[in-house]
């Protein structure tokens, strides 16, 4: 096939042996007693045989359910409702959209003025079609992601990959020309991360050979390539060992302008190192704590999040706080320190965004958002009110560069979401730009925020959705979704399709906030780190208990559903507490935790689970670990196992072992793998209009039948 990769980069492997180079497993500890490794495989014709003979017996059952295509046409009726909010990026007064639609499967990047948007118009130019791309290239090329030079904002960096994997192709284009860049910047297939240094300059940390990979499978280099320069002209700035995970670089521009380059780099998931990058290429490293996150560079300053307590020179700033570090741009010399922020036991900082005069961040407070705005005064940073509501979930959609505009959509598990514009310079009430249409009438549903008791006593809280006059009977067909893991909170979202496909069909839709999440700060993630994995799956336990004892539901009307660490949570409750469940969707899992180390980027999560090479670390892997407790002669709920040929991030190994496991111990199971999306479900509207409708045939049938 034509793989259009022009440049002057090495990029004469094919592309297929490119992907099956990043997705082989590397081998670790011996597991010759696994008699189903063989399923590894991504190419193996019998593992191919294994997943296709899964699909269509999954498909038999649910696909031609009576309800499968009807429901399917409405979620993607839904996608495709013109009226859903087109989130953009603006730069230089243009907002830039990607759309999918009908038309467009793979789709368009597209951009519009203000004054059109604020007019509903449909004045949309486009400016790349990938479908088009895809058939011109004959790749089956997804877009995973436009980074535009901030100060010539119509050259663009697109990252293109083959059926939504996360490894891409990078390239150059020129939104002006709709064009490649006759011998711009390109890059081969791999899981790089490549930045803008300036328009005739990238920060490369490459992935597309062998020896640049750490052992996770991510680059462990930062080159410096100008434009014009081979590869072998470019300029190494940093090689980590092969143990590290690995490393980013980038360019910070404070609000005057001032470039800030820094090196990012990872000795595990959490620990990580800061360089400062001089104009002549020295590097500094900053002197932060290991377990910090530099979230933004304004008015000489970086603005930092705690994840560990710090105590340089006799100060003590406790972990989860924000802070201000003076740093200067040139030799990236330190100075003053200052708290900017210290949440309290039930709060914690999401997200910041650095304007042109204020810093606007996201603050959860007992599972809901809150904006907290600092402004620049007198030399330091001061708390200012803003009009922004407190009760559901605020999410920045973008904020220009040199400006006090930030875009932001506002919602809550009844309420859609809306866009809004507010300059917070101003402070004046924000502008309704759009508001997503109301999938379902919500007059008559509640969401209320419970608590369960966890087993060491622990306040566990969960949302609750369900209709006012809901009879406490035990009766109500109810999904609890969880993740519990890497910091991540779970926040009340909008019930999009769930609104009219579950709740008006008398379901319950339950949101737990177990540890190891992010809603309440490093300690409530960290408490169920590493060897305490095990108290996430007692909280998730903990909650279903006390639904069915609140007379919500019952065993037989409860279903569980998760993804990646959530996919290993739902395994593992449903592998400890079978008799709970009536009903388990798993998608895109880890499953098998005393190999996950070796299959693709599983290497780079040993501080979030523990690494199966270590004694005592092996022993609590060993413990839970769902696909090495799956047993014969116990009864377990007909689960749904979901996964991705594409999926290069978890392998599929995980979910299709788990499954021929279970078969093979007697049990009936249901699997189903898709051959695009990749872990992030980037595909088009059709391919995800059918999974969600597998997924919602497949709870009718368990809890609602």
């Amino acid at each position: 096939m034509a793989l259009g990769l022009d440049g002057n980069l090495p990029h004469n492997r094919p592309i297929a042996a490119l992907a099956a180079n990043l997705v082989c497993p590397t081998p670790m500890t011996d597991h010759s007693n696994d008699m189903f490794q063989w399923l590894e495989s991504l190419d193996a014709p019998a593992a191919l045989d294994w997943v296709a003979t899964q699909n269509a017996a999954t498909s038999a059952v649910l696909e031609q359910d009576p309800r499968f295509a009807g429901l399917q046409q409405s979620i993607l009726d839904n996608l495709r409702d013109t009226r859903q909010i087109p989130f953009f990026a603006e730069y230089n007064g243009w907002l830039y959209n990607f759309h999918q639609d009908e038309h467009h499967a793979r789709g368009i990047y597209r951009r519009c003025t203000l004054d059109d948007y604020r007019g509903n118009t449909q004045h949309w130019q486009i400016v790349l079609d990938l479908d088009a791309l895809a058939a011109r290239e004959e790749v089956d090329w997804y877009l995973d992601g436009v980074s535009h030079y901030t100060l010539q904002p119509e050259r663009v960096l697109l990252s293109l990959t083959p059926g939504g994997s996360d490894a891409t192709v990078s390239r150059e284009y020129d939104l002006e020309q709709q064009a490649f860049v006759d011998g711009g910047f390109s890059f081969p297939y791999g899981k790089n991360h490549i930045a803008w240094r300036d328009l005739d300059s990238m920060f490369v940390c490459p992935a597309w050979d062998d020896a640049q990979l750490s052992r996770a499978g991510y680059p462990r280099e930062v080159w410096l390539l100008a434009r014009g320069q081979s590869w072998d002209q470019a300029q190494c700035l940093l090689q980590l060992d092969s143990d590290a995970m690995m490393v980013s670089a980038w360019r910070f521009l404070d609000a005057d302008g001032t470039a800030f380059d820094i090196i990012e780099a990872s000795d595990s998931f959490y620990s990580k190192t800061y360089y400062h990058v001089s104009a002549d290429l020295t590097l500094r490293a900053l002197p932060l704590p290991e377990r910090a996150e530099i979230e933004a560079y304004s008015h000489g300053e970086l603005i930092l999040k705690l994840a560990e307590d710090w105590q340089p020179a006799a100060q003590h700033y406790a972990a989860g706080s924000l802070l201000a570090v003076a740093c200067d741009a040139a030799d990236g010399a330190m100075g003053a320190i200052s708290e900017l922020f210290v949440p309290g036991a039930r709060q914690s900082v999401e997200m910041v965004e650095a304007t042109l005069n204020l810093l606007a961040v996201i603050v959860i407070d007992n599972v809901k958002s809150r904006l907290l705005t600092l402004r620049r005064e007198q030399g330091r940073w001061q708390a200012c009110d803003n009009p922004l509501p407190q009760d559901g979930v605020i999410e920045f959609a973008d904020q220009p560069w040199q400006s006090d505009v930030l875009y932001y959509s506002y919602s809550d598990f009844l309420t859609p979401a809306g866009l809004y514009r507010i300059d917070l310079a101003a402070m004046a009430a924000p502008e309704v730009l759009r508001q997503q249409p109301a999938a379902f009438d919500a007059t008559g549903y509640v969401a209320q925020q419970r608590h369960a008791r966890a087993a060491d006593g622990t306040d566990i809280p969960y949302f609750v959705v369900h209709r006012a006059d809901l009879a406490l009977n035990g009766q109500a067909p109810t999904l609890l979704y969880g993740y519990g893991g890497f910091e991540v909170p779970m926040m009340p979202y909008y019930m999009d399709n769930f609104g009219p496909q579950w709740l008006e069909k008398g379901g319950l839709f339950v949101v737990a906030n177990i540890r190891g999440g992010g809603e309440f700060g490093p300690a409530w993630h960290q408490a169920a780190q590493g060897v305490r994995r095990q108290v996430s799956f007692d909280d998730f336990i903990a909650v279903a208990e006390d639904l069915i004892a609140s007379g919500y539901t019952s065993a037989r009307r409860l279903g569980i559903e998760g993804g990646s660490n959530g996919g290993l949570l739902v395994g593992a409750c449903m592998v400890q507490r079978p008799e709970l469940f009536h009903a388990v969707v798993c998608e895109v899992p880890l499953l098998d935790m005393l190999r996950y180390t070796g299959l693709l980027a599983g290497a780079s999560w040993i501080d979030e689970y523990g690494d199966p090479e270590q004694d005592d670390e092996r022993a609590a892997l060993a413990a839970y670990s769902p696909y090495h407790h799956v047993a014969a002669g116990r009864r377990y709920p007909l689960a749904l196992f979901t996964t991705s040929s594409k999926d290069d991030r978890v392998h599929p190994a995980h979910a299709r072992k788990m499954v021929a496991k279970m078969q093979a111990l007697g049990h009936q199971v249901l699997f189903y793998e898709s051959n695009d999306g990749g872990h992030g479900g980037n595909t088009g509207q059709e391919q995800t209009a059918a999974e969600l409708a597998r997924v919602l045939v497949y709870l009718y049938r368990q809890l609602m039948d």
